[in-house]
């Protein structure tokens, strides 16, 4: 089904046709009454009639926009296009003659919207010129004052380290000396004890011997002698001393003696000084978004003549064919001139922005299985193994997660917190009638933190029923942190950081297949029909709410499998053979 020309969304880049039939001329003017497209030429032709002398028409860019079509709720055959002032409700023209708005103010609900359209878009320039730059401009100081502190702390570190070897050096060497001086002693009375101990071993000997002698001279065959010889003079005991041991004072020391020797950490009392912010005014300002009543008054001065061209808010960059890959089915974000890509034949790519291949990796999976962390480290999902590897800086491969009895399939990780979001599929045999086995089938989403501990798993709603079905195989995190989930036979699936079903997307009508998905820094959902007549991106808001079709096939992107978008606001569009990179403005 080939898309209209209306139904190109306002914000694609395309030149406007005047929208009388045959005129193929570019439009410069619109005419609020009629809401048509017009040339200048068709633009006179159009005032010459005396049905529209009074109509009014303006620039393109200044018209008013019309109100969507929404039936009345009471009576469906009528459009709403009033507000009845009193009630602040939107009523019909039949509502209007009704006993309960009788006598009550009613306001033109187009004029109204068009009002609101121009205040709320007017927020838009704001978020992009002031907010997103200001906020990015903080996350690059925070940054830099992140690595500013891990340098410091690394130099305290080092500094206790240093301190603490030197004390334990001083203590080794006052231990050492005290150790040498006590094998001294020991050894100085070891020695006298043991003189001392020969010395009675040769007293004893002499008394053994003088005891011998006494015993000869008293056997009667020595009468003789016994009566000649004088009685013998016992020599005195030697004399020995006791050993004088050393003793040892233990040294008084405290905790805080040795914090005084090793040194401190000190906290500073002074406040953390709050990061400037420029005041809006310095970078945007504000009356440069006339609303709807200064665009009014503006036209009554403007030249009616002069021309306009839309401003673009999807343009085409470029588009790279890469070697080596089938379908670009799933793109991840590397740096800001690399990426990874793969496609449902196993290729995994490392490529710059001009097609040439980094690195190639042959995995037995495809689709929406890898990421790149916050530290650069590439993630992918081995189905069949039930593994998650990782990929570091230095090449170095790895099994970071074993899944057990779920194939991994999708993967996501969090810009929030580093956590990885793993869209899981479990097949188990089960025993069905007349015993014959059949296969069940569950999904799953798994939270784990950056050390592959297992948070989370996600699987029903407060319903018991299952979120998922078989494929969950593309899935990626909002800025509020609502996990979202490209489901291939249930849509979009959303839920909070709890768990908790916020809402499904499941298409505009019938013939709706979600593939790629991804969110961009407002929040809004970019997700890829894969549905053969459709061909498109569909953009979402935070809420789930249709937004518009982003791209279509007449911008050259006939067939989307996988989009991503960078803080640089550049939209990459995998499709067969290649990558679109469109430069996206909210």
């Amino acid at each position: 089904m080939a898309l209209s020309k209306m139904d190109i969304p306002r914000t694609a880049q395309h030149f406007l046709e005047c929208g009388i039939e045959e005129c193929e001329r570019n439009c410069e003017f619109y005419c609020n009454p009629c809401h048509k497209r017009l040339c200048k030429q068709c633009c006179e032709e159009h005032l010459k009639s005396p049905e529209n002398k009074n109509h009014e028409v303006v620039l393109y860019q200044q018209r008013k926009r019309q109100l969507p079509v929404e039936k009345c709720k009471i009576h469906p055959t009528k459009d709403v296009d009033m507000l009845c002032e009193e009630c602040k409700i939107p009523v019909c023209s039949k509502c209007v003659t009704q006993r309960e708005h009788r006598g009550h103010i009613f306001t033109d609900l187009e004029t109204i919207y068009a009002e609101k359209f121009a205040d709320f878009q007017k927020e838009i320039p704001k978020i992009q010129d002031y907010f997103l730059p200001t906020s990015q401009n903080f996350k690059k100081d925070i940054k830099k004052d992140s690595s500013e502190v891990k340098h410091i702390m690394d130099n305290i570190r080092t500094c206790m380290k240093t301190e603490g070897e030197t004390l334990k050096s001083l203590v080794d060497t006052v231990i050492s000396e005290n150790m040498k001086q006590l094998d001294q002693i020991e050894q100085t009375l070891l020695e006298d004890l043991n003189t001392q101990d020969k010395t009675i071993d040769n007293y004893i000997t002499y008394l053994n011997n003088l005891v011998k002698e006494l015993q000869r001279c008293l056997s009667p065959t020595e009468t003789q002698r016994l009566m000649s010889e004088k009685k013998p003079k016992i020599r005195s005991i030697p004399e020995t001393t006791k050993p004088v041991t050393p003793g040892f004072t233990a040294g008084q020391f405290s905790k805080s003696d040795v914090t005084k020797l090793l040194g401190k950490i000190h906290v500073p009392d002074t406040i953390a000084e709050k990061r400037e912010i420029r005041p809006i005014e310095s970078v945007y300002n504000t009356a440069m978004k006339p609303t709807h009543k200064q665009m009014k008054e503006d036209r009554k001065k403007s030249d009616k003549k002069q021309t306009m061209s839309p401003s673009a808010s999807v343009t085409m960059v470029r588009e790279l064919k890469v070697p080596g890959v089938n379908n670009v089915y799933h793109v991840s974000l590397d740096q800001s001139d690399r990426l990874w890509i793969s496609d449902d034949m196993g290729n995994l790519i490392q490529t710059d922005l001009q097609g040439n291949v980094i690195q190639k990796i042959k995995t037995s999976d495809g689709r929406g299985y890898h990421t790149v962390t916050q530290d650069r480290d590439l993630i992918f999902t081995d189905q069949d193994k039930k593994v998650i590897n990782r990929i570091t800086q230095d090449n170095n491969i790895t099994e970071f997660i074993k899944t057990g009895d779920w194939s991994p399939l999708s993967i996501h990780s969090s810009h929030i917190n580093g956590d990885l979001l793993v869209g899981m599929l479990k097949l188990t045999e089960t025993k069905g009638i007349f015993k014959m086995r059949k296969n069940k089938e569950e999904s799953k989403v798994t939270r784990y933190n950056k050390t592959g501990k297992e948070l989370q798993n996600i699987q029903r709603d407060n319903k018991g029923q299952e979120l998922y079905s078989t494929l969950p195989h593309y899935i990626t995190e909002n800025i509020n942190g609502d996990i979202c989930t490209s489901d291939y036979y249930k849509g979009v699936v959303v839920v909070n950081k709890s768990g908790q079903h916020r809402f499904s997307y499941t298409g505009q009508g019938s013939g709706f297949l979600s593939y790629g998905i991804c969110t961009d820094v407002l929040g809004h959902i970019l997700v890829c029909d894969g549905f053969f007549i459709s061909k498109t991106v569909h953009l979402l808001d935070q809420d789930g709410q249709f937004l518009s079709l982003l791209l279509t096939p007449q911008q050259g992107v006939p067939f989307p499998r996988s989009v991503c978008v960078d803080d640089e606001n550049n939209l990459y569009v995998g499709q067969y053979n290649t990558l679109t990179v469109f430069k996206y403005l909210h």
